[in-house]
């Protein structure tokens, strides 16, 4: 025999009172505290549970759970239904739907009763924690979410099992960030890591050039012979002789017989050497940043025409050392990422009368293990560069012995040596009672008006 059921179900205003109490073992598989015959029989609300709050139903997000009451329902009403929602489907059951963490009422009416319930959702396991528990068992790992990062919480065994579980929650969650908390048996106090990085560079340059230009000025024979790979003498009716841009390093000329020679012979060489060695303090997780250096301006042509506009956007070059720290007992991995850059006018460009020079830059980035006080070399560059260019008249260049009169040779060698070590050290700060005396010399400064004069200072 079907039975027809009508009900209207009522939603109370958000501002209805909300009971957070711990659920009983009966209320964790779904179920409430039975009504006594006597309370049934009554017609009248359930007297609260011990602790001031009403019968508890507890369930799980995403999953649902059914509610048997003693008594025919008429109607119902659910506090928020974004947290959970009922609907009821027989006479005395009521279909309970988790839908989010928190806690709502939830109030049913019979014809002649009334019963208040506090409905417990809690948060569903989610598919982290899972992963955690096939890939981990037995490792206290708990996970909890929040709008932007992942927490978790727990005690591990090993370092391993530690970053390991910070990686995975890194790469299978959609937060953006994770939050590591992770605690090992008998970890390290500290939670601040120095990092001494030393940059060292040494750059060996030699150059030699060689080529020579002839040239005429007789009234009868005018003429002039160069490779233009170095600059030569040119002729200017309007100035009535030679115009010389540059002398090069030897220049021979006879005003007499107007004969003339320009001769590039130039040897070069360079050692340039740099150390650095920047310190910087991280706490465990966080970034930090250090550059030693300086800024140069980069012009920004913006607009075409009579509109266009010019604006200066600053540019960092020097030592720079980005690194972030992360902390398992007495291990410390590391992403670091230093950098040497400096300014090359040789291959910069001109715009708009504006000289930009280009950069020069050094750069490595690598994740790295280490202990307390060990180094690590996480960069070791050797460049060696040549370059031999070379410039001839046809022809003329192939006579023997003078041929050479009619070439012209630079060659360039360049060796580049960079190595990069990084250390970290477990820091804590100093209390009061540590901090060690600034080294000083009284003798070297002037004394106090007040204080009395020594011999050799104006005493006597």
């Amino acid at each position: 025999m079907s039975v027809g059921i009508s009900c209207r179900i009522q939603r109370l205003a958000a501002g209805s009172v909300l009971v957070s109490l711990l659920a009983s073992p009966a209320a964790a598989q779904g179920m409430v505290q039975p009504l006594s015959p006597r309370e049934a029989a009554a017609g009248t609300a359930a007297p609260p549970t011990a602790g001031g709050g009403f019968e508890r139903v507890v369930l799980s997000a995403g999953r649902s759970t059914v509610l048997n009451t003693a008594f025919d329902i008429t109607r119902i009403a659910v506090t928020n239904p974004a947290v959970a929602d009922a609907v009821v489907v027989q006479p005395r059951e009521i279909l309970i739907d988790g839908k989010s963490a928190g806690t709502v009422s939830l109030i049913v009416w019979g014809s002649q009763e009334r019963r208040q319930y506090d409905v417990v959702v809690d948060p569903s396991v989610t598919t982290l924690q899972q992963t955690f528990q096939q890939l981990f068992p037995g490792e206290d790992i708990r996970v909890a979410m929040n709008d932007e990062s992942v927490i978790l919480t727990g005690n591990v065994s090993s370092n391993a099992v530690m970053l390991r579980a910070g990686e995975i929650a890194d790469a299978t969650s959609s937060k953006t960030g994770v939050v590591n908390m992770l605690q090992l048996p008998g970890g390290s106090e500290s939670q601040q890591v120095m990092l001494q990085v030393r940059v060292a560079e040494v750059n060996r340059k030699a150059i030699q050039e060689l080529g020579v230009t002839l040239f005429s000025t007789r009234p009868e024979a005018t003429g002039r012979i160069a490779t233009q790979q170095f600059s030569a003498p040119g002729f200017d009716d309007d100035k009535g002789g030679l115009v010389f841009s540059d002398f090069l390093n030897l220049f021979f000329f006879n005003r007499k017989e107007g004969l003339g020679a320009a001769i590039k012979a130039l040897e070069q060489k360079g050692l340039f050497q740099s150390l650095a060695e920047p310190n910087l303090i991280a706490y465990n997780g966080q970034e930090a940043s250090f550059l030693a250096g300086g800024e140069f301006p980069v012009p920004i042509v913006q607009g075409s025409g009579a509109a266009s506009n010019v604006t200066i956007m600053f540019k960092e070059f020097g030592v720079r050392l980005n690194f972030k720290p992360t902390i398992a007992g007495d291990v410390i991995r590391l992403k670091v990422r230093p950098e040497v850059s400096s300014l090359d006018f040789n291959n910069g460009i001109t715009l708009q009368g504006f000289r930009v020079p280009a950069l020069i830059t050094r750069r490595a980035e690598t994740d790295v293990e280490l202990r307390d006080g060990q180094s690590f070399a996480i960069a070791g560059l050797l460049n060696n560069t040549m370059q031999n260019d070379g410039a001839n008249v046809p022809f003329l260049s192939k006579i023997p012995i003078i041929g050479y009169l009619f070439k012209s040779n630079a060659e360039r060698k360049e060796r580049t040596e960079l190595m990069v070590l990084v250390t970290p050290h477990l820091v804590r700060p100093l209390n009061p009672d540590e901090v060690p005396a600034l080294p000083t010399q009284p003798e070297r400064f002037l004394p106090r008006p007040d204080a009395p004069a020594k011999r050799g200072q104006g005493g006597k």
